[in-house]
């Protein structure tokens, strides 16, 4: 009944938007042409499976996506990737997977940048298909909890598609959905439940270094919490804390964010910005989250250039940005996104929180680690003389504040490089400081005389 309704209505709106099976969808491909999946939530399922059937009938069709939540079917169908080539915005595990099979390339971005590079810079899309809620009463499809850039793109989008898939959280917010007579076509999903984010239990060394984040966050500030276990520590071990009245303006809304929203310290009521609201431009996680920003008007979704340009984020004051970070050299840069030319994850939204953070009245942005990883067996430090060779910076040391492992806490705003130095190395493992020192002398980050040795 509810399919030959929207039959009617599609026929009652003329011939603009048509119901198409996802195979007549995938017919609209051409060799040569621009997809767009969108991110996350929205990326297709049936449409991407009738696509991989067309493998032995294209060539060279380039495909944009942005943290891929399950395998694609163009990736699988595609090993020697000669036909479906895929342009990756930040990179989930599977993202990274593929990246390592030579099957995905990044592009280079802060997040919050990415709707101006499709208004000016990135080539047009021929076809944007993404999924979305059905159309309800008054025309609209929900792009439900990745609104990210969609606008931007559906703003030059050739041709749009929606898999409509009535699993997605139906969210509030500012350019949430997409009015039918922007939709060319409209395909049927299939419905299965929403992807989920596992959300591991945090460390010791977690729990360490989030009750010294903790310290610091005061009574009405606002938040920003990225992804990971020290970040989602940080929310545990805040229900605890004294401070209330809490905000939050941040690009991904967590398991560890809801957690805090239940627990009645978010009220929003000291932000400046949407006030009273919890304000992200994606939602990513477990059931438990999504049914939370399910039709729920104290969560407000935007798109990523209202959620991270540091111009908006320093609106409000006292932000607390809370990012964690893979590699960090005495100096103070920041290496979140690769391994040498091993990409990893992507810059996404920590540089822009950084300095948004900073600028904020009050404001304190911290970039944790631990201070070692397992690698073959031997423990390895984190903190290094120098970056490993071909590592990518993701936050300079001119824009970092606050750096925290489970050993300390420094701010190196206003550090010369010795002083830096001598932070960094008091934050590694104490049985790393000593080479970590006699490197430090002997290439000159800290001058011969200028401090005593580390006790």
């Amino acid at each position: 009944m509810a399919e030959l309704l929207l039959d009617l209505i599609l026929f009652a709106v003329g011939e603009h938007m048509k119901r198409i099976t996802p195979n007549e969808a995938a017919g609209l491909v051409k060799p040569g042409m621009w997809l767009d999946y969108g991110a996350t939530l929205s990326q297709p399922d049936v449409f991407d499976a009738a696509l991989a059937k067309r493998r032995g009938e294209l060539h060279n069709v380039r495909i944009r996506a942005c943290l891929t939540m399950r395998p694609r079917a163009v990736l699988e169908v595609d090993p020697e990737g000669t036909v479906f080539h895929w342009v990756n915005l930040h990179f989930s595990g599977y993202d990274r997977k593929m990246h390592d099979l030579g099957r995905s390339n990044y592009l280079p971005l802060n997040l919050g940048e990415v709707p101006d590079y499709y208004r000016r810079f990135i080539e047009p899309v021929d076809i944007l298909v993404i999924k979305a809620r059905p159309m309800d009463a008054a025309g609209n499809f929900n792009l439900s909890a990745a609104i990210v850039w969609l606008r931007a793109i559906i703003e030059r989008a050739k041709t749009i598609i929606i898999e409509e898939t009535t699993s997605l959280p139906h969210v509030m917010g500012e350019g949430v959905s997409i009015h039918r007579d922007e939709v060319d076509y409209v395909i049927k999903g299939d419905n299965q439940p929403v992807p989920e984010l596992p959300n591991p239990a945090p460390t010791d060394v977690d729990k360490a270094v989030a009750q010294l984040i903790i310290n610091e966050i005061e009574d009405g500030a606002c938040l920003q919490i990225g992804i990971g276990g020290m970040p989602n520590a940080v929310c545990s071990l805040l229900k605890d804390s004294n401070a209330r009245n809490l905000g939050i303006h941040t690009e991904m809304l967590t398991d560890g964010i809801i957690d805090l929203y239940h627990s009645g310290l978010i009220t929003g009521s000291r932000k400046t910005l949407n006030p009273g609201k919890l304000v992200c431009t994606f939602a990513l996680g477990s059931k438990y989250l999504y049914d939370a920003i399910d039709n729920n008007p104290d969560i407000e979704f935007h798109a990523v250039d209202y959620t991270n340009l540091p111009h908006n984020i320093m609106q409000n004051d006292r932000v607390v940005a809370i990012n964690n970070t893979t590699q960090m050299d005495l100096t103070g840069q920041a290496a979140s996104e690769t391994a040498g030319h091993r990409h990893l994850t992507g810059t996404g939204g920590q540089a822009q929180f950084a300095r948004g953070a900073y600028a904020s009245k009050g404001g304190k942005s911290f970039i944790c680690l631990s201070s070692t990883y397992e690698r073959n067996g031997k423990r390895v430090s984190r903190i290094s003389t120098s970056l490993t060779p071909a590592n990518v910076v993701t936050t300079t040391r001119a824009d970092m504040m606050y750096v925290v492992t489970e050993y300390g806490i420094a701010n190196l705003k206003g550090k010369c490089v010795a002083e830096r130095a001598r932070a960094m190395i008091n934050l590694a493992h104490p049985d790393f400081r000593e080479t970590l020192e006699r490197e430090a002398y002997e290439n000159g980050l800290i001058p011969k005389g200028f401090f005593g040795s580390i006790s």
